[in-house]
């Protein structure tokens, strides 16, 4: 009866309307909401506007409507939409999904109305116009990328006598400043009780409680999978193996582990019980719970949102020290718009999305959410307008070559799921992490196989 529901309210959405003759409708579905969905309402209305204009100077000329429609799960209930039969004619989703989408058949080759809207992958940033490709194919193009960076809290780097200028720059600085920026609360034999700095190793568990940490891995827990890549791991070998245990990320999991091992896994589990929302004044990192976090371009608005005047740094994440190389790794991934498959009306969605990626809109667009552009060439006027102070940071980390982004595989939630129970293990210090990542390893090579042999039957290179 669910999935009847459910796949009765999709039909629904797609549904035609009752709309004025001669107008050709487009649906589109995004999952934005807030300002976001609001900055994209503003481009919506915009192209309506010009389509009107435009049929008002040509006698002949059917104007393209869009029907913007917020869709809540947008990721799951466009896969049903697409298999009844009903899609919209355009759609946005993170680009780690267009993988998935694209090995199930759910999306529109977007190559050959490309070139019919003079689109050029030249003029984007290498690395998120490729977010959109997959199998030698265009299946989507960013609209709005994202980065992330080490921030951290200038007061408390100041109450702990560091320069609140200067991030750490190596992963062994980032720890010498953890442990500086970590304070408890002590009970003395008196029974008083004092704060405290530091790691405290000598002073027995039921005499401390932990009140700050410098910096958790596993704060917020987003980046779980993700690690590896700053101590140059990777999570595919090549296309057709994975590496979950190579040695960069039993080196990023051995440094993970050296956090629980040091605070304690269930102190740590106490003082993350308190923690509110990223996105709220309770936040660990807004509630100066945490001094140091990985996060992404976004988080200015939630501080601009929820802690106005927040005194905060952000930096490129921390390197090893024997690996130079690495510096400026980021994670680097996109909103992207779509063409779903079976779209009855993909020349006029791609006629929208060209209108959104026009360099201006795009700027607009990107203004309005409090990000960047994915565009090559960026006006003044962008730059000038911004209110994130450390915009250029973050375009800087998404155009970097050792960017990188969730694995391009129809199978990456299996392979996600597999890596979280392994990093749990590893920071509960239930499993070293040769062990928890040689049975992903194990695990997710079988699952890799079966999914080849599924697409070489259906003759997918």
């Amino acid at each position: 009866m669910r999935i009847a529901l459910v796949f009765s309210c999709l039909l629904w959405a797609c549904a035609p309307k009752s709309h004025e003759a001669g107008v050709r409708h487009i649906t589109y579905w995004e999952k934005w909401t807030g300002f976001e969905g609001a900055s994209m309402d503003r481009l919506v209305a915009r192209f309506n506007q010009r389509e009107r204009e435009r049929a008002g100077r040509e006698a002949n000329y059917r104007p393209i409507e869009v029907e913007k429609v917020a869709v809540s799960s947008l990721e799951q209930k466009l896969l049903i939409a697409t298999a009844g039969g009903n899609p919209p004619d355009v759609a946005g989703n993170y680009s780690f999904f267009v993988p998935a989408y694209a090995d199930k058949g759910a999306l529109t080759d977007l190559g050959p109305l490309l070139a019919a809207a003079h689109i050029e992958r030249e003029n984007y940033i290498p690395h998120y116009f490729e977010l959109g490709v997959y199998r030698g194919k265009v299946w989507a193009l960013p609209v709005v990328p994202a980065s992330v960076a080490l921030h951290w809290n200038k007061q408390l780097f100041e109450d702990a006598g560091l320069d609140s200028n200067v991030a750490p720059r190596t992963i062994e600085e980032l720890d010498a400043f953890a442990e500086k920026l970590t304070l408890w609360q002590v009970r003395l034999d008196s029974g008083d009780t004092v704060v405290e700095r530091g790691y405290l190793p000598n002073v027995p568990d039921d005499r401390k409680r932990l009140i700050q940490v410098g910096f958790l891995p596993n704060e917020p827990r987003w980046w779980s999978y993700a690690w590896g890549y700053y101590f140059g791991g990777k999570l595919f070998a090549d296309a057709a193996h994975v590496s979950p245990n190579d040695a960069g990320n039993l080196r990023a999991y051995d440094w993970v582990r050296s956090y629980s091992e040091r605070l304690g896994v269930e102190r740590i589990k106490r003082f993350r019980s308190g923690f509110g929302s990223s996105s709220s004044p309770q936040s660990s990192f807004l509630s100066g719970k945490v001094a140091m976090e990985l996060q992404g371009v976004w988080l200015h608005n939630f501080i601009e949102q929820s802690a106005p005047g927040f005194r905060y740094g952000a930096a490129p994440f921390p390197y090893p020290a024997d690996r130079p190389e690495l510096a400026n790794t980021s994670e680097a991934e996109a909103d992207v718009l779509v063409i779903p498959k079976d779209s009855k009306h993909a020349h006029e969605a791609m006629e929208f999305i060209a209108f959104v990626s026009s360099p201006d809109n795009l700027e607009d667009l990107c203004l309005g959410q409090d990000k960047f552009t994915p565009l090559r060439t960026v006006s003044e006027r962008f730059w000038r307008e911004h209110p994130n102070p450390n915009i250029a940071l973050f375009r800087e980390l998404g155009s970097s070559p050792n960017a990188f982004a969730i694995p391009k595989t129809g199978i990456w939630n299996e392979y996600n799921r597999e890596l979280t129970n392994a990093v749990d293990l590893i920071q509960n210090l239930s499993e070293p992490p040769m062990r928890a990542l040689g049975d992903v390893a194990e695990r997710m090579q079988a699952a890799v196989d079966r999914d080849r042999k599924t697409l070489l039957r259906r003759g997918e290179p």
